[in-house]
């Protein structure tokens, strides 16, 4: 390994993990972290990531991190990749990762790609208007056959750039348009509802190839998933890793890790719904770690740095199929719409056997509005780990519909 390696994003588990491997770094993330990463000796550029102009762009970045000996940026958020991917540019002298980091911030280049490498894609389109969002929900029924008095095609909209559920909203019906979009939505993408069992991949990638590729069972978007992926999911893991190999060959990724969301039918039809290049939401890392036993943020690192060898990366990652024996799930706990005073644990979670433990904390009393878009902001998580994945499915199920707040 050469230089120093920039995180880019505030996170400390990855602090953490970085100093755990004795690699050196720099974290670059927003100056209000200043205070905090000087009182903890972590080394710290501060920058503002939502300004991109002739005084604040990726050059000056790059002379603010000479001192740190830097040659390679790691993006956190999704509101670093492009940051990244400029640093990289920079420092490989290799202008298509930046173009490839634009690729992975705009849905909609995102899924014309995908479609250009012969996946099978919802229909979509960029829309600047609510007629648009109408006129393509129109179409939808259109193509569906549809028959007077059916319902319509359901319409997912989404912003470019935004990670994970933020901005996302499905409109059901056409009414749904007028009731639930506003002028600040746009543009944005819409495109039409991906039948089938939804999952994630994270697939660490060094010299173009694939080194360890986990499978994430969603239960509920944005609610709940487990790891490893259970028994009919995996079954298809040839399957996936096919489709996966043939994303990370026609994106043209080299180093990293990406996390491809895909959609499975009963009978076997996989498609493509979206891709990110940077750390996983949902406690994915953490889940990784107790289910796999090796630390992911360091596998990260080694595969982003086109210096480490491949025998190192090769040694770093165990097997991928099966992993410490159990299963690692979470809950992420979102309060009802209401007012809110007191946080209650049920007796049952505490005395079940695959309960691990939560982040969930007494909350000041205040009001939780309706309307939110997305799922609003999550109160904390539940954690579980045991051997069976249909009771780690059916207590995911069950506690993501449990009232802790009231």
């Amino acid at each position: 390994m050469s230089g120093t390696v920039a995180l880019l994003g505030w996170s400390l588990p990855a602090i953490e993990s970085a100093r755990k491997m004795g690699r050196s770094h720099v974290v670059v993330s927003f100056p209000e972290f200043e205070p905090y990463a000087r009182e903890h000796d972590i080394p710290f550029v501060g920058w503002n990531f939502n300004e991109w102009s002739e005084k604040s762009n990726s050059l000056q970045l790059r002379e603010l991190l000479e001192p740190f000996d830097v040659d390679l940026a790691i993006p956190l958020y999704e509101e670093t990749v492009e940051w990244s991917g400029a640093l990289n540019s920079l420092y490989r002298d290799d202008p298509r990762l930046l173009n490839r980091a634009y690729l992975f911030r705009n849905k909609a280049v995102m899924k014309r790609k995908a479609l250009l490498a012969g996946f099978r894609v919802g229909l979509f389109e960029e829309v600047h208007t609510r007629e648009q969002v109408r006129q393509f929900m129109e179409r939808l029924n259109e193509a569906n056959l549809q028959l007077p008095g059916e319902e319509d095609a359901w319409v997912h909209m989404k912003p470019f750039s935004a990670a994970g559920t933020v901005g996302h909203k499905l409109l059901r019906n056409q009414d749904q348009i007028e009731e639930r979009v506003v002028d600040g939505d746009f543009p944005c993408l819409v495109e039409s509802h991906l039948p089938g069992q939804e999952f994630s991949v994270e697939a660490f990638i060094h010299q173009g190839k694939i080194r360890f590729l986990n499978v994430t069972e969603y239960v509920k978007l944005g609610y709940s998933n487990f790891i490893p992926a259970g028994p009919e999911l995996e079954s298809k893991r040839a399957r996936i890793r096919d489709a996966t190999e043939r994303l990370v060959a026609s994106f043209g990724i080299e180093y990293g890790m990406i996390h491809p969301e895909w959609f499975l039918t009963e009978d076997d039809t996989l498609s493509f719904g979206e891709v990110a290049c940077r750390i996983p939401g949902g406690h994915i890392f953490e889940l990784m770690e107790k289910a796999h036993g090796f630390d992911p943020m360091q596998g990260l690192i080694l595969c982003s740095d086109p210096s480490v060898s491949e025998e190192t990366v090769e040694a770093f990652f165990p097997e991928e199929e099966g992993g410490t024996g159990d299963f690692a799930g979470s809950v992420m706990v979102y309060p009802r719409p209401g007012r809110i005073r007191n946080l209650e644990i049920p007796e049952e979670l505490k005395e079940d056997p695959f309960f691990e433990s939560h982040t969930l904390i007494p909350p000041s009393e205040h009001k939780v509005p309706e309307g939110r878009e997305g799922f609003g902001n999550h109160y904390g998580t539940i954690f579980f780990r045991g051997d069976d994945p249909t009771r780690m499915r059916e207590l995911l199920v069950h506690y993501q519909d449990v009232n802790f707040f009231n």
